[in-house]
């Protein structure tokens, strides 16, 4: 029972990282209707600004400022970018920020080379004990800190004029535009949020119990994709849902890989995929999807 709780805590902790990355996924979609297949390059550039200037500002300046850093390396990248191909087709899009991903990875990991780059938390690699149960002070802490962000962003996206514009854009561009919504402005803020919320999971990913800040680190946005998915693209709830999801389900199928050697090793690592299949099957459209209508 004991490690049950231990994964459930540890699954649930990690899961909700996996929404705050997943929501980046459904805001950029939401305003622009486009999958921003560049999600991992903004994860790593913000933990990169982080890593490297912890050691002469300090480790929440230096947070700061990877935060602000990804943010404006997700709007530069929707001004510079994205701009350009307006009016193209949506796959087109999606294709263009693979190509954008391709570009900064590639650059960051040349930054990064081989190093294992430290962020310099406060909560090093201390334990808090419940009885018999033992839990990183990380893993608290990315837990409230993801509750905490995705509390003020549905707040924002539900009650503010920001929060307006961004629905009008996502239900209907083209009468939000006739309406005075700035769509330009939307889309540049939604690169922006995404960006900021990236560099935040950049944080927990990488600190106890894993090493640091690393080239392969870009691949954790990879798990979040599932989360955003089965959750549907177009739902905040939904990427909430299902970042816990993939969370939980990674924490028990890697910890319980002994009894699972008859589906193979590395099973941790593909059962969010697995998940994602199944409810794709059951729900295409996702947990908390719009479906869409077509008059024949």
């Amino acid at each position: 029972m004991t490690t049950f709780t231990e994964l459930l805590l540890g699954g649930l902790s990690i899961g909700s990282v996996y929404a705050l990355i997943a929501l980046g996924f459904v805001v950029i979609f939401k305003a622009t209707e486009v999958v921003n297949f560049a999600h991992a390059s903004l994860l790593l550039a913000g933990g990169y600004i982080t890593a490297v200037l912890h050691d002469d500002l300090g480790f929440w300046p230096a947070l700061a400022v990877g935060i602000a850093g990804a943010a404006v390396v997700g709007s530069a990248v929707d001004f510079l970018v994205m701009r350009r191909y307006q009016g193209s087709d949506h796959s087109v899009l999606a294709i263009v920020t693979i190509g954008v991903d391709i570009l900064l990875t590639t650059e960051l990991t040349r930054l990064i080379g081989t190093d294992v780059l430290a962020l310099g938390d406060p909560w090093g690699d201390r334990v808090v004990n419940i009885g018999e149960i033992t839990v990183a002070q990380t893993r608290i802490a990315a837990f409230v800190a993801a509750a905490l962000l995705i509390t003020a962003f549905l707040l924002a996206f539900r009650y503010t004029s920001w929060g307006v514009a961004m629905r009008a854009a996502a239900e209907n561009p083209q009468t939000a535009a006739l309406m005075g919504v700035r769509l330009g402005r939307v889309s540049m803020s939604a690169w922006a949020v995404a960006g900021a919320l990236a560099a935040v999971a950049a944080l927990f990913l990488t600190v106890f119990p894993t090493p640091g800040l690393e080239r392969a680190t870009s691949l954790a946005a990879l798990k979040a994709f599932p989360a955003a998915i089965l959750g549907g693209l177009d739902s905040t709830t939904g990427a909430l849902a299902g970042g816990l999801i993939v969370g939980v389900t990674e924490s028990f199928a890697t910890g319980y890989q002994s009894e699972l050697t008859f589906l193979g090793g590395g099973i941790g690592d593909l059962a969010p995929y697995l998940v994602m299949l199944l409810v794709l099957l059951a729900r295409p459209a996702g947990l908390f999807g719009t479906k869409e209508l077509a008059r024949v």
